[in-house]
C-alpha cells in the first residue's frame, strides 16, 4: 500500500533552493517560528559536489533544528520514512539526527510520544552520513517514533546536536511512505498495532481497536500477536482474526458482529473456553446483532458451574428470544461439584404455605437448594432465601407439615446456573450436549421466565438432575427432542436418586424425548402440561422387581395430556402432594387428567405393579375428570393384576363419589383384570333366581364400585322355573357384595337367561 499513490497524498518536502528557505524552520516548523532565510550562519549551496543543491548550515544552539513547515499528514496505518544524507564540513563535529513535531487536527502538540530517532556522530570531514527513522501509528518492529491515534500530522526534519561552531552540508530531506514494508502484498487486512494498539497486556488498546474497524472498510482486522487490555467495551463491526489475545474486566463487552461465534471467541481469549462462553454470551444479551450463539461444535471444558448472571453483570432479566448452539460442555474433575447440604430447623404454617419462617442458619442456605423433610414432597426447592426476614420462599408447598422441624437443604451444582437472573423468557438451548460425568447437574432455571426452550440436547450421566425448576422459570417450558442418560443403570430402580426432568409452571410441553433409567422422568407440578412421543424406561435386573414413577403428577386438578408415549418399566403416579392439608376439603378432586396411545411395558416386576397409580395423600379424595384410552398394557417375565391401582399408603380414594372416569380401547396382554369404564360384562344365570348377582371381576377401574348400570340387554330367552318364557323386565342395583362392585338383577320372579350389561364406575 502506498498512499501517495492509492490516495495522492504529497509526503515528500521540497528541495533546498535559494528561494524556499523560508519553508524551513530552525524551530518546530509550526507557523510563525524562524526559518533558515536571510540568516547569516546558513546558506544554499548550489553545486555540491555529492549533493548537487544543498543547505549549508553552521551550528550556533545546543540542538539545532531543521523542520519543514509543511504539514506532512501521517493517516492511521501509513508508515513514513525520513531519510537525510549529511557530511561534516568544517569545525566541531556534531551528531544528527531525524525529529519531528507532532500535531493534531486542532493544531495543538501531541506530547509524550517519541520525537526524534537514533543518533549518528560525524566522524571526518567530507564523508557523508546518512541517517533515517520510520514514524507510525504502530507499536510494531522497526518504527523508531510510535505515534498512536492522536497526531494527523507531522513537521519532519533533524536535529543537530553535540559541539557549537562545526559547518554541515545536508542534502534535500525524503519522506517516504513505507507502509508496504510491514503489510503483506495484496493484504485484506488491518493490523490494530498500525492504530496505536500496544500489547503489552496492560496498555488500554480499547481506542486502537475501534479505529482499526473503523478504517478496515470491509477487510478484517488483525489482531496481531501479543496481550492486548481493553479496559471498556469494545464492537467491532468488520471481520477479525486474532493471533494475539485480549483480556478485558468482567464489565467491558467484546462484540463481535461479523464473527459472533464460540471458537472466535476461544481464539480471542487465548483459548480460555469458559472464559470465552461468559463473554460471548455477555455479548449475546447486550446487543441486538445476534439471535444466537453458536459454539461452533466445540467441547467447552469447565471446573465449575457457569453463574450465568455473574457473566453478564449488568442484566438481571432478559426478555428477547436468545438461543445458545451446537456444542459440548464437559465436567472436568474438581472440587467444585460438591453439593453443599445445610441442616436447619424451621417452621412451617399451611395459612403461609409458600414460606419457611424462623429459618436457622439461614445465611448458609442458597437459593435452588432441594428441600428434604417430612411432609415434603417430591422435587421441592428453595425459590428464594430472606435472610434478613429469616425466611425461605418455597417453589412448591409442603404437605402435613405443620409445625417446627428440621429440614435439609441440599444445592446441586449446575453446569448452567440461571438462578442469578429474576426472570428469563423466551431463552433456548438447542443441540448441546451436557457432559455430566456423573458428577456436574445440568440446567437450573431462572426464577422466573416464560416460553423458555430446551432442544435437541443431551444430559449425559448426570450427578443428581438433568433440568430443575426452582421457581416459575419453567412457565410454558417446551422440552423437545432431548436425551437423558443415567449413571444409575445398574442400580436398583427404588435406590436411584437422579431425576431428569421437574417443573413447577403451567403449561409445560415435554415432547419426543428419551431418558433411561432415572429415578424420575419427569416430577411436574404445574397443571395444562402436554407430555407426548417420550420413551423414558426405568427398569432393572432385579426379579419380580419394584419400579418407580417414571412421570410424578403433583396437582390433583392438573388439566394434563400423556399421549403416544413408551411407558417402560415405570408408571404414571397421580397425586396431590402439593396440598398443606391433604385432605380433601374441596375442588374437584382428581381432575383433568387424560392419557391416550401410551405404550406401557413392564418386565419381571412384581404382580402388584400397575401402570398408571393414584396416590391420595389425604382422605376424602376421588376422581372427577379421567381418560385412559387407545393403551396397549402389556407385561413380559409373568402376570400383574392389573393395569392401573390406588397407592393406600395414606389413604384410598372415596370410589362412591367417582365422575366422568372414561376407560375404553385399552389392549391387555398378561395383565390379569383389564379395567374397563364403561365395562361390558356378560352373565349366565343357570339357576333360577329372582335376584341375579352379576360380579364385574375386579375390571372396573381401580376396583371402584358399581355406581351406574348404562344399559341391560337380554341375551336369550327369559324363562321362569316352569321354563315358561317371560318378558319381564328387570330393574338393577349397584354397590353389592363386600367390595360394592356387583350388580344385582332383581324380577319379578325366579328365572334363568343371559344377559349383557354396560356398567360404570362413575356417575
Amino acid at each position: 500500500m502506498n498512499k501517495a499513490i492509492t490516495e495522492g497524498l504529497v509526503f515528500m518536502p521540497p528541495a533546498f533552493s535559494a528561494g524556499n528557505l523560508g519553508q524551513w524552520s530552525r524551530g518546530d516548523g509550526v507557523p510563525g517560528s524562524n526559518t533558515y532565510a536571510s540568516l547569516a550562519t546558513a546558506a544554499f549551496v548550489p553545486a555540491d559536489q555529492d549533493f548537487g543543491g544543498c543547505l549549508e548550515i553552521q551550528k550556533t544552539a545546543s540542538t539545532q533544528k531543521l523542520r519543514y513547515m509543511g504539514e506532512t499528514p501521517i493517516p492511521l496505518g501509513c508508515y513514513l520514512r525520513i531519510t537525510a544524507r549529511i557530511k561534516a564540513i568544517a569545525g566541531s563535529l556534531p551528531s544528527v539526527r531525524v525529529a519531528a513535531w507532532a500535531g493534531r487536527a486542532n493544531n495543538s502538540a501531541v506530547n509524550g510520544i517519541d520525537k526524534t530517532g537514533p543518533s549518528t556522530t560525524l566522524t571526518s570531514y567530507g564523508e557523508v552520513v546518512e541517517v533515517s527513522a520510520i514514524v507510525g501509528s504502530g507499536n510494531r518492529s522497526g518504527v523508531d517514533l510510535v505515534w498512536g491515534t492522536e497526531p494527523v500530522y507531522g513537521h519532519f526534519g533533524i536535529d543537530l546536536t553535540g559541539p557549537n561552531g562545526g559547518v554541515v552540508r545536508v542534502d534535500d530531506i525524503v519522506i517516504e511512505d513505507v507502509t508496504d514494508v510491514f503489510h503483506r502484498d495484496m493484504m485484506n487486512w488491518v493490523d490494530v498495532r498500525d492504530f496505536g494498539a500496544v500489547g503489552n497486556g496492560s496498555a488500554d488498546d480499547s481506542a486502537a481497536f475501534e479505529a482499526a474497524d473503523a478504517a478496515a472498510d470491509g477487510r478484517r482486522v488483525l489482531v496481531s500477536e501479543g496481550t492486548y487490555r481493553l479496559n471498556s467495551s469494545v464492537t467491532l463491526e468488520s471481520r477479525v482474526q486474532f493471533e494475539g489475545s485480549v483480556t478485558m474486566p468482567d464489565s467491558a463487552i467484546l462484540s463481535l458482529t461479523k464473527d459472533f461465534s464460540l471458537p472466535v471467541y476461544i481464539d480471542a481469549f487465548g483459548g480460555n473456553e469458559e472464559l470465552a462462553f461468559k463473554k460471548a454470551l455477555q455479548s449475546l444479551m447486550n446487543n441486538a446483532d445476534h439471535e444466537s450463539l453458536d459454539l461452533g461444535g466445540r467441547r467447552i471444558s469447565i471446573t465449575g458451574p457457569i453463574d450465568m448472571q455473574a457473566a453478564v453483570p449488568n442484566r438481571t432479566s432478559y426478555a428477547q428470544r436468545r438461543v445458545i448452539r451446537n456444542g459440548q460442555f464437559r465436567a472436568e474433575s474438581s472440587g467444585n461439584w460438591t453439593p453443599i447440604t445445610v441442616t436447619s430447623a424451621a417452621t412451617y404454617s399451611a395459612s403461609n404455605q409458600w414460606r419457611l419462617t424462623d429459618v436457622s442458619n439461614i445465611a448458609n442456605i442458597r437459593e435452588g437448594s432441594l428441600v428434604q423433610g417430612a411432609g415434603v414432597g417430591r422435587e421441592i426447592y428453595v425459590r428464594r432465601v430472606n435472610v434478613a426476614a429469616g425466611e425461605l420462599e418455597l417453589s412448591q408447598p409442603l404437605s402435613d407439615a405443620v409445625g417446627r422441624q428440621s429440614y435439609t437443604f441440599t444445592r446441586y451444582k449446575y453446569m448452567m446456573d440461571f438462578t442469578g437472573f429474576d426472570r428469563i423468557n423466551v431463552f433456548e438451548l438447542e443441540g448441546i450436549e451436557f457432559q455430566c460425568n456423573e458428577t456436574a447437574s445440568g440446567v437450573i432455571l431462572p426464577r422466573l421466565g416464560t416460553v423458555n426452550v430446551i432442544r435437541n440436547c443431551v444430559f449425559n450421566r448426570p450427578g443428581h438432575r438433568g433440568i430443575t425448576s426452582h421457581g416459575d422459570g419453567c412457565q410454558g417450558m417446551l422440552i423437545d427432542h432431548c436425551q437423558f442418560i443415567s449413571y444409575e443403570g445398574g442400580t436398583l430402580s427404588q435406590d436411584r436418586q437422579t431425576v431428569a426432568i421437574n417443573t413447577n409452571a403451567n403449561d409445560v410441553k415435554i415432547r419426543n424425548c428419551r431418558a433411561s433409567q432415572f429415578r424420575h422422568f419427569a416430577v411436574i407440578s404445574g397443571a395444562h402440561a402436554i407430555i407426548t412421543a417420550n420413551h423414558f424406561f426405568q427398569g432393572d435386573p432385579a426379579s419380580a422387581g419394584s419400579r418407580t414413577a417414571g412421570i410424578v403428577l403433583c396437582l390433583r386438578a392438573c388439566n394434563t395430556q400423556i399421549s403416544n408415549n413408551y411407558v417402560d418399566n415405570c408408571f404414571i403416579e397421580w397425586t396431590n402432594e402439593r396440598e398443606p392439608e391433604p385432605d380433601f376439603t374441596g375442588g374437584f378432586g382428581f381432575a383433568g387428567l387424560s392419557i391416550t396411545g401410551n405404550v406401557m411395558l413392564a418386565s419381571s416386576v412384581a404382580p402388584w405393579f400397575s401402570s398408571i397409580v393414584i396416590k391420595p395423600y389425604g382422605s376424602g379424595h376421588f376422581i372427577n375428570g379421567l381418560t385412559v384410552s387407545g393403551n396397549t398394557f402389556r407385561t413380559i417375565g409373568g402376570l400383574t393384576y392389573r393395569g392401573e391401582r390406588v397407592d393406600t399408603t395414606f389413604a384410598p380414594l372415596d370410589m362412591s363419589r367417582a365422575r366422568s372416569v372414561t376407560f375404553v380401547g385399552n389392549t391387555y396382554h398378561n395383565v390379569e383384570s383389564g379395567a374397563a369404564n364403561p365395562l361390558r360384562v356378560t352373565h349366565s344365570q343357570n339357576s333360577h333366581a329372582s335376584v341375579w348377582t352379576v360380579p364385574t371381576d375386579n375390571r372396573l377401574p381401580f376396583e371402584g364400585e358399581a355406581l351406574e348400570i348404562e344399559s341391560i340387554v337380554s341375551r336369550s330367552r327369559p324363562r321362569n322355573s316352569s321354563n315358561v318364557t317371560r318378558n319381564h323386565f328387570p330393574y338393577v342395583e349397584g354397590r353389592k357384595g363386600g367390595q360394592r362392585d356387583q350388580v344385582h338383577v332383581i324380577w319379578p320372579e325366579n328365572m334363568v337367561g343371559d344377559v349383557t350389561m354396560n356398567i360404570r364406575m362413575d356417575k
